[in-house]
């Protein structure tokens, strides 16, 4: 058996996998609400007693843990919430030697291999290079980056963590939203912006006297409600605020593509981009993702994709997990 974790800001998805001849299943997963743990060795005592029916004779020969933050000899502070991870404590909870933490990101990069073709849909098809470079970016609770390069046999992933770099605006507006962020932050990063916070930031940008009732509600999250209201085209300021926001995304995919030479192709993963999946497919994203000037014909032959699965980071994990068996 493989125990693995997709642990987030807002939830985290624990599963047993069973493993036949390289390839994994589920055997039991449950959703946990982040919030409603002090620590994450709660969620994993809760897990363990609830899964306790599915493991019988079978052991955990290993585990892996995506989490939304850097690791550091071996351990994870969460970004977006007071946990501190730790594998050494992990595998005397788990009785499990072998423990693989990594990015939550970078947890779905490893999955990439191992999901079918149904879980993607293509932005631009592009002419893929073989064993080239390949670049993965993630907007959800947070803005999560990574690098996967080829080392002979496979893709080995490369954490980042480039959302909290500093945001570049591309045009005479985004000029303008930065000063108007300035006001508010002491550094303006990507994540601010390309997170699910991100949207009421850019609409109050565009019209501060246009307010929805979800604005006065503190524990509500306006998020969904534009994004639903720029597909649907209910709301003007709602429409302009999809675009910038999508605008952006691309723009910094195009970064990140170029930063490390992507040919091999950019992956978009995380939760926001399956819900606007219509506005990531109507040309926008890639036009600004291709929009760099002297580079602009070596972008268009680069293969983008929007990753479907939500369950990526977790099926990466438990991937990565199970490699580390092979060591």
């Amino acid at each position: 058996m493989i125990l693995a974790g997709d642990v987030g800001g807002t939830k985290c998805n624990i599963a047993l996998f069973a493993e036949k001849n390289g390839k994994l299943h589920v055997v039991f997963k449950q959703r946990f609400a982040s919030k409603d743990f002090a620590k994450f060795d709660l969620i994993i005592k809760e897990f363990t007693h609830q899964a306790a029916p599915h493991l019988t004779d079978e052991k955990v020969r290993a585990a892996g843990f995506g989490v939304a933050g850097p690791v550091i000899n071996n351990r994870i502070h969460a970004t977006n919430l007071p946990w501190v991870i730790d594998a050494d404590s992990l595998s005397r909870e788990l009785g499990v030697k072998t423990i693989a933490l990594m990015n939550d990101l970078g947890a779905t990069g490893h999955s990439l291999d191992h999901l079918p073709a149904e879980d993607f849909v293509v932005l631009n098809q592009g002419a893929p290079v073989q064993g080239a470079t390949r670049a993965l970016l993630g907007a959800g609770t947070g803005l999560g980056q990574s690098i996967l390069f080829w080392d002979g046999n496979r893709y080995r992933v490369v954490p980042s963590e480039g959302g909290h770099s500093d945001f570049a605006p591309h045009t005479d507006e985004q000029i303008e939203l930065l000063k108007f962020m300035r006001k508010r932050y002491p550094q303006v990063s990507w994540e601010l912006i390309l997170s699910g916070r991100g949207f009421r930031t850019l609409h109050e940008f565009l019209s501060p006297t246009v307010k929805h009732p979800v604005f006065d509600d503190p524990d509500a999250d306006p998020a969904p409600f534009i994004t639903k209201s720029g597909l649907s085209k209910e709301c003007p300021i709602c429409v302009q605020t999809l675009d910038l926001w999508t605008a952006i995304y691309g723009s910094e995919a195009g970064n990140l593509a170029l930063k490390v030479l992507a040919l091999g192709g950019v992956y978009v993963a995380g939760g926001i981009a399956v819900k606007i999946l219509p506005k990531m497919q109507d040309g926008t994203f890639f036009k600004a993702f291709r929009d760099k000037w002297h580079f602009t014909d070596m972008l268009s032959n680069v293969p983008v994709s929007v990753v479907l699965n939500e369950n990526a980071p977790l099926i990466g994990a438990a991937y990565e997990a199970l490699a580390t068996l092979g060591r």
